[in-house]
């Protein structure tokens, strides 16, 4: 039963089964940063050759290779892919009856883990899972009992971050040797990154205007430092290298500075290149940024 819980409330999160996958497509810009001024030039489109599919969570290997999570039509599930911008090709990693969400790297790049959606009986169990990178095996859970795993994120080697859902869903954390997660928060957003400091920034959902927040992990007793408001209707933000965030909202991506330009900034409206209803964004930390928009 607590199984059947967790799946319903992951698919309220978005991370849906194949019939309710949400049409996206991603693109890839070079993004060049000058003070305040940020650019964006060279535009790249992944996903045409799935434009009727899922596209989604896309996550940088490396400064050039792209994983993400992706559904043809023809697939009962999606699958993680690997994108890699110098060769301009795509590999297709797993072959599995069930379903790869949130691909992410792994410490140096010799493994990658993603959420499967597995089917244990008559059960639907959402458990993190690690492969090699170099598919030399079928991977295993990352953790042996911890499941209802809907995103996360790597903070160290053996760290994790996680997004249980639940009714109100959970911000813990736990290292990939136990299986005893601490809880941070509650009513939290999908999305969550480490900051160059060290800190996890993640969207507090416990007042109606959404709020990122802050939190120190070196000192899990304190209270979470809020840092701005969400751009209405959006949830899903990148960290730049110098501390600012990026947000979508529409067409237009916007970035806020907690230090140079304390206030959410237009930087560019995308809508000449038909991008509308802007959701994930994902930055290599290295001058490109992905985006993931709807139709």
């Amino acid at each position: 039963m607590r199984n059947l819980i967790c799946l319903f409330c992951f698919l309220l999160y978005g991370a849906t089964l194949s019939a309710q996958l949400p049409n996206t497509q991603v693109f890839v810009f070079d993004m060049a940063q000058r003070d305040t001024t940020i650019t964006f030039s060279n535009p790249k489109y992944l996903t045409a050759f799935n434009q009727r599919g899922y596209n989604n969570q896309p996550y940088w290997q490396d400064r050039n290779v792209l994983l993400m999570s992706v559904q043809l039509p023809e697939m009962e599930q999606p699958d993680v892919f690997s994108f890699n911008l110098n060769t301009m090709t795509r590999t297709r990693m797993l072959r599995t009856r069930s379903g790869e969400y949130s691909p992410k790297s792994m410490g140096d790049g010799r493994k990658f883990s993603a959420i499967r959606q597995e089917y244990i009986g008559q059960d639907t169990v959402l458990r993190l899972w690690e492969f090699p990178t170099n598919l030399s095996d079928n991977g295993r859970p990352v953790f042996k009992y911890i499941n209802g795993i809907g995103y996360y994120e790597w903070l160290n080697s053996v760290q994790v971050a996680m997004f249980l859902v639940g009714n109100p869903s959970t911000l813990a954390m736990a290292s990939a040797d136990s299986d005893r997660p601490r809880t941070l928060a509650n009513n939290v957003g999908r999305c969550f990154k480490r900051l160059p400091s060290g800190n996890l920034a993640y969207v507090s959902k416990e007042t109606p205007s959404w709020t990122i927040v802050e939190q120190n992990l070196y000192r899990l007793t304190d209270a979470p430092r809020e840092v701005t408001t969400c751009i209405q209707g959006s949830e899903d933000f990148a960290v730049l290298p110098d501390g600012s965030y990026l947000m979508g909202g529409g067409s237009k991506i916007y970035r806020y500075d907690p230090i140079r330009a304390p206030r959410w900034k237009e930087v560019v409206d995308l809508r000449f290149y038909g991008i509308r209803n802007i959701s994930r964004i994902e930055s290599n930390g290295f001058g490109k940024l992905a985006i993931v928009a709807g139709q």
